[in-house]
This record gives C-alpha cells, structure tokens and sequence, in this order.
C-alpha cells in the first residue's frame, strides 16, 4: 500500500515524504472542508428499540465513511459514479446490517463502486491487526496460476507447515466449497479449516490446520548467488526495511549486481520509497508526480541522505503481488534505464491513501492522490509491464524451479560481460513540471492464508 504521513492516520500506497508532503497535506486540509451528510435519509419507524439502536449507530458509521469519501477521495467526479445515488442504494442495507461484519461489507460494496485499488473500510478488529502485524492465520500464500489456486510458499514453523502443505499444491476447496476466481474470507484464532489440495501427483489431500496469531510483519532474505552477484528480498517499503537494504547494498557495494525480490511485496510508504530508490543513483532523481483531488502536481525525488550509492547492475523481479509503493520503486528503476524489471505484471494499485479512523475504532483506507510515473504513464489499474516477461506455470510451482530468477541471472552474466557497471544520474530523464517534490490492496491475483 502507498502510504502518506500527515495529521491523519495514514495508509499504504506510497507515502509523501518530508516537506513536499507537508506542502501538500496542508493543502488538502484547506480544501477538505467541513464534514458533509448524504441527503438519503433512512426511515426507523416500525423498528424497535434495539434495532433502532443498532440503524443509528451503524448509519453514523456509514456516514462517516461516505462523508470522508464525499470531501477527500483524490477524484472529484468519484469516477463518474453519483455518490449521493450511492448513499441512497446503500444507506437502509447499513442501517439493517445486524452485526459491525455486515455493516462493513455494505461498506465496502458502497466504495467499491469507485474501482479503487486503495479505498477501503476495516471493522475494529482489522484495523487492529493492522497496527499490530498480528492476526490469525495458518501460515501459507497461494497465487493465481493457470486459472487455478497454488500454494506458492509456507511459511516455517506455522500451522500450515506443521500439517504437511507443500508448495506447488493446487488448492481446491475451503470446508468443501470450491474456491472462485475472487476470494474474501479471514480466520478467527483456533479456528480449525478443512483444506482440499491436489498433490504434486493430483492425489487428493485435505488438511486441517488450525489458525493462530502469526506475525504479518515483513520477512527479509538474503543470499549469495553464482558469479558474486547478490539475491535481496524484502516484502515492506518501510523504516525497518529501507535500512536493511540500504545496509545490505553498502555491505555489498562491489558486488557485480543485484537481484530486488518484489514479488511478495504489497508497498509501504512514500519516504521509504523514496530513500530505496536514492540507494542506486549518484544524485537525486525524480520518482513521479503525485496529483491531488485539486489537481494540484508535485513531483516526488528520490533521497540520498546516506544512501549506499550502489553502481553495480539491477534486476527487480515482480508479479502480481508486487503492489504500490513496491511497483512504484520497479517503475522509477525501469524509466530512469537503472534496472531490468522481469517477471509478470503488477497489480497496478499505486495510488497513494490515508487511513481514517471511524466512529467504532474500524478505519477506511482512503486514496486522496494520483500517480504519474517519471515517463508520463499511469499505473493505476494498469500495472508495470517488465522488460522481460516469464511465463509462470505450474510445473515450474511443483519443481522449485525460479524461471524469474534464472533470467535474471542470464541478464547480469549478459551485462557483466558487455561492459563495467554504471550508475545512471537521471539526466535521461526530464523532470516532470510540478511546483513541488514528493502507499491496500495488492491483486487479488495473490491472497495470504
């Protein structure tokens, strides 16, 4: 997620970092306005006490995300959707919701209206787990591959490693109901789950793992690879892992190249995208526009304070998992012609959004600015294309085989042998006009379990 740091709470997408997001948060404060009401109103009569109760207290909370959306959501059109119509098809639902879930799904089907990859309403519960990395889980991620389900990693010592599931694993069922295209469900702690997989055989194996708290937070790997070239993943732009990679790249600074794992990266926010991407440039370079409900630009630069300045050659492996601020720092890297981007797609959600707080204590992560790539192109709901695509295939899933990493080996041992590394300055690429400088949800294309 793109995430901003200002007054608010704020969310995954990119965050503005240092006074150019100050600037501009300022700006969106005058402009926010006062707090706003639909004009549907919802009729309590013939309720009783306690369901008039529960109408109010669940219609201040769709209020207030309605509300939120009406004054701050970076488009002023709502993506041509008639937002007081939304208030009115959805209003009387959210006042019948019986439960704060149902209420938040009649939430979630109002803004999901806008087709908006950052905007999007959290029960208390969630928004918890949210500032904590912990919730419940069974420890294994599955992918979308070949119009089926896979298990593309299991994490150790989780439930789910314990059970026996293994990666390259077609998943099949949840407690016998097959699974779509589009899933949406979440674990409660000690909930027990009846998984159907086909094996590496396609025998039938079902699995009852039993959910615990496990720790969300990011995971970062390191490894050396042939020809003293260096393999780097991370799964978070944020404090903790902008100055992992910055320690790594400076522990590693004479290595040939370097490969950037994104693929299980959502984002972060935008100061740690902006620092991550000053580790591999000499000089300030410009990391895109951001644009606001206004229509306000300001572009973002990256940061070289004790940046590693790293010269060797780059390749970022990407997929669909690879959201926000994560395709972002692969689009800057791609369009200033510092690094080779393989692998697939990403998820195209790079807005960049704060978190609100509710009335209940649940949340609506809110998209308020628009992004621009260095070169001029959106990525919004299109994704970053790679340079070089790898097809991802089952086969390869159950084998162990890493076609994204192979290749990126042959295009190091390729520019090792054309000529020395250099680094780029981004004088081949203008900065984009823009008074000043500058992260939700990832495809479901990938899903956490």
């Amino acid at each position: 997620m793109l995430q901003s740091r200002l007054s608010e709470t704020h969310v995954h997408p990119v965050r503005k970092s240092g006074r150019v997001l100050a600037a501009l948060g300022f700006a969106l404060a005058l402009l926010a306005g006062c707090a706003t009401a639909p004009k549907a109103r919802v009729s309590l009569e013939q309720l009783s006490a306690e369901q008039v109760a529960r109408a109010r207290h669940n219609l201040r909370i769709f209020n207030s995300a309605w509300d939120l959306v009406n004054r701050k959501h970076y488009d002023p059109k709502y993506q041509g959707i008639d937002w007081e119509g939304a208030a009115a098809t959805y209003a009387s639902r959210a006042a019948a919701a019986p439960d704060d879930g149902a209420l938040y799904a009649v939430i979630n089907d109002m803004v999901g209206l806008l087709h908006d990859s950052h905007t999007h309403a959290l029960t208390r519960a969630q928004a918890e787990e949210r500032r904590t990395r912990v919730r419940a889980r069974t420890g294994f991620n599955m992918a979308r591959i070949d119009s089926k389900w896979i298990v593309t990693e299991v994490v150790e010592g989780t439930p789910a490693a314990e059970a026996g599931v293994k990666r390259g694993w077609i998943v099949v069922a949840r407690n016998g109901e097959p699974l779509g295209e589009r899933i949406d469900f979440r674990f409660k702690e000690g909930e027990e789950v009846q998984w159907e997989f086909l094996d590496e055989h396609d025998k039938r194996i079902v699995l009852s793992p039993r959910a615990k708290k496990l720790s969300t937070a990011a995971r970062q790997i390191e490894r050396p690879l042939e020809g003293g070239f260096i393999y780097l993943r991370f799964d978070e732009f944020d404090g903790l892992d902008r100055r992992w990679l910055s320690g790594r790249l400076k522990a590693h600074r004479d290595a040939p190249g370097v490969v950037i794992d994104l693929r299980f990266n959502p984002g972060g926010d935008t100061f740690s995208l902006g620092t991550a991407v000053g580790e591999f440039f000499d000089h300030a370079v410009p990391c895109g526009t951001f644009i606001t409900r206004g229509g306000m630009k300001g572009v973002q630069n990256s940061w070289q304070i004790g940046s590693a300045r790293y010269r060797g050659q780059v390749v970022v492996l990407v997929d669909g998992g690879t959201g926000s601020a994560a395709e972002i720092f692969a689009a800057v890297l791609q369009d200033h012609g510092r690094a080779t981007i393989i692998g697939r797609r990403t998820a195209g959600a790079v807005l960049a959004s704060w978190f609100y707080r509710l009335p209940d204590g649940g949340e609506l992560q809110l998209s308020r600015l628009d992004y621009i790539a260095p070169k001029g192109r959106r990525i919004e709901g299109k994704g970053v294309e790679p340079d070089i695509v790898v097809p991802r295939t089952l086969d390869d899933m159950r084998t162990g085989r890493d076609r994204d990493l192979e290749e990126a080996m042959r295009v190091l041992r390729g520019f090792s042998l054309l000529r020395k590394p250099r680094v780029m300055d981004g004088s081949e690429v203008p900065v984009i006009a823009g008074t000043m400088r500058g992260f939700g949800a990832v495809s479901n294309a990938c899903f956490v379990v």
